[in-house]
């Protein structure tokens, strides 16, 4: 076999195989495309859109809308989730083929692509409850569970690509911080809740809301947001007397501070305004932000990638 084509069976392996960069950069394309579904589909409920292609899968007597700001809108909240499935099964696949990978890695990215596959029907059941607020919610939901799932594969990736560093975290931390993470799931809920019973429907028709007061949802979900941000700063203190060992995870710890401290101020902004829909847009796309941080540190604590960690614990 001559030497050309010997290298050119190895290009073909490698290809086959996948690498660990690779990996890398299609998970982390991947979570950056389901973020911007997330913040797709709050653009469309609250412009009033949800139901500008009514009689779904179609969008009016065609596939496409054919006219209609709110259709136009719906529908390309459609082609960015079409993106997101193709993007999840691409690091499905690209995972599969690469070298030394944990299998449970390439399960969890299969488990993102099925998730992302599931808002077909589910969103489609939403438009045929009419928005009913539980259907909206488990649509929502369901995103941020395969953002988080996504979070934890590109991690994953990233430590397959540059090394996986040790954790110095004791075992106290790192429990505080799956504890963390419940917090933060019972933050975005109550969130959820809180819109779901708010003005904006996501559609300009009427259509039945949860029936709580707005007024006590916010209650519940601004003393829930306290809870996380006091459990934050105890687990900031405890990463900070970790700086040297785990510099990387503190920087994380420090912007998801940052990020809920701006997070509060639209909050208390845009409720003293009688939720404008733009400052609600900006509120549920930090709080995706925010879920994103917590998954991410939490996982980084018991599984840091090589880069979040000093030379001295590795």
């Amino acid at each position: 076999m001559t030497e050309l084509a010997v290298s050119s069976r190895r290009r073909r392996l490698r290809v086959a195989e996948g690498s660990p960069d690779r990996l890398l950069r299609v998970a982390t394309a991947s979570l950056v495309i389901l973020a911007f579904v997330v913040g797709s589909g709050a653009f469309v409920r609250l412009t009033g859109s949800g139901l500008g292609c009514a009689n779904w899968p179609r969008c009016g007597d065609l596939p496409f809308p054919e006219r209609g700001y709110h259709a136009f809108i719906e529908f390309g909240n459609r082609v960015v989730a079409f993106i997101g499935i193709c993007s999840t099964l691409a690091t499905w696949l690209v995972a599969r083929k690469t070298t030394g990978l944990d299998r449970r890695v390439t399960r969890l990215a299969l488990a993102v692509f099925l998730m992302t596959v599931a808002q077909i029907p589910l969103g489609g059941v939403t438009v045929l409850l009419n928005l009913n607020p539980l259907a909206v919610m488990s649509h929502f939901l369901l995103a941020l569970v395969a953002v988080g799932a996504a979070v934890v594969v590109a991690i994953e990736a990233w430590s397959a690509a540059r090394g996986l560093g040790r954790s110095a975290a004791p075992a106290r931390l790192r429990w505080i911080a799956v504890v963390g993470v419940t917090a933060c799931a019972v933050m975005v809920v109550t969130g959820a809740v809180a819109t779901a019973s708010g003005p904006h429907p996501g559609d300009s028709r009427q259509v039945n809301r949860l029936g709580f007061g707005i007024k006590d949802t916010v209650y519940v979900h601004v003393r829930a947001t306290a809870v996380f941000g006091i459990g934050l700063l105890v687990l900031g203190w405890l990463l900070w007397r970790l700086r040297r060992e785990l510099p990387g995870v503190v920087r994380l710890a420090g912007l998801l501070l940052v990020v809920l401290c701006v997070q509060m101020a639209v909050g208390e902004v845009q409720y003293r305004n009688h939720l404008p829909w733009g400052l609600v847009l900006v509120h549920v796309v930090l709080a995706g932000l925010i879920w994103a941080l917590t998954v991410a540190i939490t996982y980084s604590i018991w599984r840091p990638p090589r880069p979040l960690t000093s030379s001295r614990a590795t």
